[in-house]
């Protein structure tokens, strides 16, 4: 099974990549995964993408796509993978299907998860981090921590992130509505688009990714 995934910020790609992946016994392929472990293992595309990011330009599209063609070439993704966070725009998307048509691969499905945006503002402008230890996240509205600004687990100090605040979350949006939104569009002419809403909580909304997905023989 092979299957993207696409959604706005907080709408809880990765959360339902890794829930997906270990149900259908596939690998999550996550482009912030792919970065990090090209940039620590100094591989050449991670030295190339470094060289970019070093003098703050974006990492071009084809650094992207090198490595994720490289991870889907490994073995373990011989009967599938989950995609988060690649394709992020048509450009990724088209490579994309290049890649897959190079190898005799098709895709099975992009599941669309889809959330309102003043919800996507709440759920990321309301989440607190522990400076302690960032694992520790709490939320203002869903997930209060018991004493204001107090971390439960360990009472370190709560903390905002500066890309969680409300005016960055809406310029982030804005980005996902010009750059990755588009890519939906794409694979809808392809018939592949399952779109599922994500407002409920975590093992709800994996259960309706699953049953959106297609029976294969």
């Amino acid at each position: 099974m092979r299957i993207v995934l696409v959604g706005p910020p907080g709408a809880g790609k990765g959360t339902q990549a890794a829930l997906l992946a270990q149900r259908l016994g596939i690998p999550h392929i996550s482009t912030g995964d792919l970065f990090r472990a090209n940039l620590s293992q100094g591989t050449e595309l991670g030295r190339k993408a470094k060289a970019y990011m070093d003098e703050g330009r974006l990492v071009p599209d084809e650094i992207t796509v090198g490595m994720a063609a490289e991870r889907m070439a490994r073995p373990d993704a011989g009967h599938g993978f989950v995609l988060d966070g690649f394709p992020r725009n048509i450009a990724q998307a088209e490579a994309l299907d290049k890649l897959l048509r190079e190898t005799g691969q098709t895709l099975d499905a992009v599941l669309d998860l889809e959330v309102p945006e003043e919800e996507v503002v709440r759920r990321i402008a309301g989440r607190r981090l522990c400076r302690t230890d960032s694992s520790h996240i709490f939320h203002v509205q869903y997930n209060p921590p018991r004493t204001d600004g107090v971390c439960d687990v360990c009472g370190g100090e709560l903390y905002q992130r500066d890309d969680d605040r409300e005016e960055t979350v809406r310029k982030r949006l804005e980005v996902y509505r010009e750059e990755t939104e588009p890519i939906i569009g794409h694979y809808r002419a392809q018939g592949l688009v399952r779109t599922i809403s994500a407002q409920d909580g975590v093992a709800e909304v994996t259960d309706r990714a699953l049953a959106a997905l297609p029976v294969r023989d």
